[in-house]
């Protein structure tokens, strides 16, 4: 069955989905995204995700043309008429159509688009044996050139990070900041555990604050679980005992090695295994 996508306040078939060739999300990469997770047709984080979208608009001087409770509506209809009970979301808002040209005074329009499909995770072995990671020799955008709390449609550094781990053989890769400290995969936050101590980079460190890494250092804080916001270096991850990801698709994975280096015993650890438990057992998921 075909997908049916919102469009400015109207549901239209996939194949009528379109933007202007002009729009300057296209040209540039000028707008704002959010991939969201629905669990048992419930969209989860939901009113964090439109809250994120909003900030990342409001960063970039990008106004969405309307209010975050009739965004919130919008959301939920495109699910419930995509039939969508456990599947993914991509919000995405354009600058607009305008000149060609980097001049925001001559564009329009800004285009909403919301897309609610089912989604392709990584296969059901990396989460029982845990994913390799390589260190991307692509670092993650310089806070000071974009902010990397601005979820923009420009992705590229990550891109070509991916591109790194993928020639490598892995499935994702670790991002360095430009003071050479652990930042970011390239769509996952990173967390490692350490003497009983769960640890992630701070935001300062160049990170997209992502909405389930905030739970899952809820999750932990509940389950008793000390959380330390810190500096980390590739050292840091070397020897940790447990390391893992999280973020919107990838839900909590263990990662075993990076670079070719074991890390702890080289298989998801009981910290990773525990939080991504309750993790599932919060959104339902399996």
């Amino acid at each position: 069955m075909a997908l049916k996508i919102y469009m400015n306040g109207t549901l239209v078939p996939e194949e009528d989905a379109k933007v202007s060739v002009f729009d300057h999300g296209l040209l540039y990469g000028d707008g704002v995204f959010e991939g969201i997770r629905v669990y048992g047709g419930n969209v989860f984080q939901l009113e964090e995700h439109v809250s994120r979208l909003y900030e990342s608009a409001a960063a970039i001087r990008l106004v969405i043309p309307i209010s975050t409770d009739e965004m919130t509506d919008a959301v939920e209809q495109t699910v419930k008429a995509n039939g969508i009970t456990d599947g993914y979301i991509r919000l995405v808002i354009t600058r607009g159509a305008g000149s060609l040209g980097l001049d925001i005074r001559k564009t329009s329009n800004p285009q909403i688009i919301i897309i609610a499909d089912t989604i392709t995770l990584y296969p059901e072995e990396i989460y029982q044996k845990g994913m390799e990671l390589i260190t991307a020799s692509t670092i993650q955008n310089h806070p000071q050139a974009l902010s990397p709390r601005i979820k923009s449609l420009n992705y590229l550094n990550n891109i070509l990070a991916k591109i790194e781990g993928t020639d490598a053989g892995t499935v994702e890769a670790l991002m360095m900041n430009h003071k050479g400290e652990v930042a970011v995969c390239t769509g996952d936050n990173i967390f490692i555990v350490k003497k009983g101590i769960l640890k992630t980079p701070p935001v300062d460190a160049g990170i997209l604050e992502g909405v389930t890494r905030n739970v899952v250092m809820e999750l932990a804080e509940e389950a008793g679980i000390s959380v330390e916001q810190v500096t980390m270096s590739r050292y840091d991850i070397y020897v940790a005992d447990e390391c893992f990801l999280t973020g919107t698709a990838a839900e909590v994975i263990a990662v075993v090695s990076l670079d070719g280096r074991t890390i702890g015993q080289g298989i998801p650890g009981p910290i990773t295994q525990d939080l991504r438990e309750r993790f599932q057992k919060l959104t339902g998921g399996k």
